[in-house]
């Protein structure tokens, strides 16, 4: 892709972020508790505290003083509220910046503030920023457009997969259809239009197909009902009891293993890009089979790579099982174990059909019938 044309690229994928970030956030179902504040901790009490075992439980009481707001160097009383479950509880030191739901009187001496955790959004920019100059450092212009193309993914499932999925949208077909076109975009975005481009997206597109019907066939005959996702319940008690729990299940399941069809597709695309340039007069059967032995090469690191990324997402689980000495054959059939086996092997699977379909489109585009490459 031309000088011009990267720029055009990334001003493009810069303009459809901002439309995405201004568009309409998910409706809510409920009432905000109150406007959250950033606050200082500037003491504690803990005298409210009972420790069970290793879980706290009881009332952490806090004083703050408020770092934003009309009320801004204020010090307040705050409630930290414990409740023994160590994924949600919160516990404040002075010095710690907390986030506080600023409710109650104007009075600071009778107004109570709840704290809800502490503030993590500083340090999360901070961080973005170091990868997102490294990354343009060191990738130029296509680091640019990667970091584009990164903060669109996000925009994209935040803005346009969560609201539809809320709104009652066949959550696995909107992940895919996501999937399509955030591929199209990053595809066409590192390839430009050109064959190689259109190569990677079509094998992309088919083998997650592919994967989608897998998920859909399997979920059913292993009754996966998708309630192993976290905050499930919490979910349906909020008014969305209509959901299809298995298919948002079958759907994270296409967003999770997308990015990893996305690279292999890509791969295999090059390759055979590269095979052609130097031999343009390979028979198309040639460089469909040239395609395959890339496929085969690439695929078998990229399979261990799916399975040790979910492997990571639930090795407390594998633990809890091993300690309490249970039988593989017993974990590997609780409900817990089973949706993430078949989300590893579903994902695994796409990956595995994504090689050969590109490389027959790969071989098709790029063979002496199609011209060349382009």
């Amino acid at each position: 892709m031309s000088g011009k044309g990267d720029i055009a690229a990334a001003l493009l994928l810069a303009a459809l972020c901002v439309a995405l970030w201004f568009a309409p956030a998910p409706l809510a179902s409920g009432v905000a508790e109150g406007k959250a504040r950033r606050a200082l901790v500037v003491e504690t009490d803990d005298s409210a505290i009972e420790m069970h075992g290793l879980l706290r439980f009881g009332s952490q009481r806090l004083k703050v003083r408020m770092l934003e707001g009309p009320r801004k160097g204020v010090t307040f009383s705050a409630a930290n509220e414990l409740r023994a479950q160590m994924d949600l509880d919160k516990h404040f030191s002075p010095g710690d910046t907390a986030v506080v739901i600023e409710k109650g009187d104007e009075d600071p001496a009778t107004a109570v503030l709840v704290a809800r955790d502490h503030w993590r959004l500083g340090w999360a920019a901070a961080l973005f920023a170091a990868f997102a100059v490294f990354l343009c450092a060191f990738g130029g212009r296509v680091g640019a457009k990667a970091l584009f193309s990164f903060v669109l993914s996000a925009l994209v499932v935040w803005k346009g997969v969560i609201p539809l999925a809320l709104a009652g949208w066949p959550a696995s077909w909107t992940c895919f259809g996501a999937v399509c076109v955030l591929s199209a975009v990053i595809m066409y975005l590192v390839a430009g239009w050109t064959r190689k481009g259109f190569a990677a997206f079509a094998g992309t597109a088919v083998g997650l197909f592919a994967g989608l019907a897998m998920a859909h066939a399997f979920g059913r005959l292993m009754h996966i009902n998708g309630a192993t996702l976290p905050f499930v319940q919490a979910l349906l008690y909020s008014g969305y009891e209509f959901l299809d729990l298995q298919d948002v299940f079958i759907g994270a399941m296409v967003l999770a293993s997308s990015g990893a069809a996305m690279d292999l597709a890509m791969d295999i695309a090059s390759g055979t890009e590269e095979v052609a340039r130097h031999n343009p007069g390979l028979p198309r059967r040639e460089l469909m089979l040239s395609g395959f032995r890339i496929g085969r090469s690439v695929t078998g690191t990229m399979t261990t790579t799916l399975l040790l990324a979910y492997s990571g997402g639930y090795i407390t689980l594998l633990m809890a099982f091993a300690a309490q000495g249970t039988h593989p054959l017993d974990f590997l059939n609780s409900t817990l174990v089973s949706a993430e086996l078949v989300k590893t092997l579903i994902g695994s699977f796409s990956l595995v059909l994504v090689a050969p379909f590109t490389a027959v489109v790969s071989a098709a585009v790029f063979s002496h019938d199609g011209r060349g490459a382009s």
